[in-house]
């Protein structure tokens, strides 16, 4: 095997460690507060300890993992105002993908966008609805074609989709969401890009407020 074959090894196996962390994350499967131990994710994964220490770098970055002195690394707490910080960046940077990408925003994307909202409807499971949100966004955003900006809005829509698991049973979020999702893909339909731009921010907004809310309110 190359030195690049080995590299390229590596890198899978770290992603493959990230992801598998990320949902158990996301599902509350791993708790807030929960230890992670370098050591039992490199024997889960029959991994070294340089993949483990990788993803947990990553997950980090996502606001995932918090790594604390004398404690090692943990899953992060639920914290109210990280969802606030979370929401207002991505509220801004979707905004900012639409706008750029919106000259090369094709009938098949909105297409896209209109099969995600289907699919979100016809169900009431948290996972399914979560992921079909998820896909609405990407269709309306990923003309743009930053890769940057999209890879840092999928790890912030990460870092939400957490907080949506840990709250979304005290909330009434989808007919609302739902009708704000159709809202803003009737103005991208309408070529009308700046009332598109502001519902998407507006939207994002309230999801995050209401989620924060529900935060503060849970004992």
């Amino acid at each position: 095997m190359s030195f690049q074959d080995e590299s390229e090894a590596g890198a899978s196996l770290t992603s493959r460690i990230a992801r598998s962390l990320a949902q158990r994350i996301l599902t509350g499967a791993l708790a807030p507060g929960t230890a992670v131990r370098q050591d039992h994710v490199a024997a889960e994964f029959g991994a070294s300890h340089v993949p483990v220490r990788e993803a947990f770098r990553t997950l980090e970055a996502q606001g995932l993992l918090v790594s604390e002195p004398r404690r090692g690394v943990r899953v992060a707490p639920l914290e109210p105002g990280l969802v606030l910080e979370v929401t207002a960046m991505r509220a801004a940077l979707e905004a900012l993908a639409l706008r750029r990408g919106f000259p090369k925003l094709a009938a098949a994307d909105l297409e896209a966008a209109a099969a995600a909202i289907a699919e979100a409807e016809a169900s009431d499971a948290a996972l399914i609805w979560e992921a079909a949100n998820r896909r609405f966004h990407h269709a309306i955003t990923a003309p743009c074609g930053l890769p940057r900006l999209l890879a840092t809005i999928e790890d912030l829509q990460r870092t939400s989709a957490r907080f949506l698991f840990a709250t979304w049973q005290g909330l009434d979020w989808q007919p609302r969401s739902e009708a704000e999702h159709r809202h803003i893909l009737a103005e991208l339909a309408a070529r009308r890009i700046e009332p598109a731009a502001q519902a998407l921010e507006a939207h994002i907004l309230a999801a995050g407020e209401a989620l924060a809310a529900q935060l503060l309110a849970s004992p």
